[in-house]
């Protein structure tokens, strides 16, 4: 017989800074070897394989070998929903540096929450498709009236959003047939985005979203980092295919229209 759940087992492992420095860098889902990832929590090689081992036992990553080399990823989206769901209730950490300012803005304007996209770019987005009627069911905002009981929801659940027929035509010319998304994940979800405060789309369709934008070279993954840089074609074809208009220059603005 097994008890209720220990939560400070899993508060332990989150306590060191390294941990979650490493958690961080692999947020976006990608798989990276032991090395890279010392090198990302700033710690010793020797100090990292304790980490990772510890995470590993823990149920945060997962291991995968070819050949001598080792690699980590998260253990699966519920890793990268906790992580997304702490941010928002974690306080900002301290900017020592130029590279650190640099770093905080782009994971802010546009990042990948585990493997959709979020920030104000996942946002500016979701928005869109709700302001163009391919999403139906909610406004994209978060409700600060629910403030206490939504502080750790991710995704979310209290708001239906549903694809439209107009989404699913939509959707389409942009690459994405709905019946080919994988049955066993619900379609629509969403993040209450840290950053932003608002929804940022999640699910099977939140993914292939995010997939598809990378197949079309409109986003580009930062270097050991869950940030992502707009590209200028991704100016153009968001503007063009989701009437938002983006800017990724040094002030990181994004409206819409």
């Amino acid at each position: 017989m097994q008890g209720d759940t220990d939560i400070s087992k899993v508060a332990s492992l989150l306590a060191d800074p390294a941990r979650t420095k490493i958690l961080l860098a692999l947020g976006d889902n990608r798989a990276l070897a032991a090395s890279v990832l010392a090198d990302e929590a700033g710690v010793a090689a020797s100090t990292a394989s304790s980490h990772l081992k510890k995470l590993v036992d823990g149920g945060f990553l997962a291991l995968e070998k070819h050949g001598r080399h080792r690699y980590y990823r998260l253990a699966g989206p519920h890793v990268g929903e906790l992580l997304e769901a702490l941010a928002r209730v974690a306080p900002a950490a301290p900017v020592k540096s130029l590279k650190e300012g640099t770093r905080a803005q782009a994971v802010r304007f546009a990042r990948t929450c585990y493997d959709h996209l979020a920030g104000k770019l996942g946002t500016e987005l979701m928005a869109a498709m709700i302001e163009r009627g391919w999403l139906d069911g909610g406004d994209g905002t978060f409700d600060p009236a629910r403030a206490e009981q939504d502080r750790l929801s991710a995704p979310g659940w209290d708001v239906d959003y549903r694809v439209t027929e107009a989404g699913v035509s939509e959707l389409a010319a942009f690459g994405i047939q709905l019946d080919e998304l994988p049955a066993r994940r619900r379609l629509v979800r969403y993040c209450i985005d840290w950053s932003e405060q608002r929804h940022h789309l999640a699910g099977a369709l939140g993914a292939a979203v995010a997939e598809r934008s990378f197949e079309l070279g409109w986003v580009r993954r930062a270097d050991n980092t869950r940030a992502v840089h707009l590209t200028d074609d991704g100016v153009e074809g968001f503007r063009e295919t989701f009437g938002v208009a983006l800017l990724d220059d040094g002030d990181r603005v994004a409206s819409r229209h």
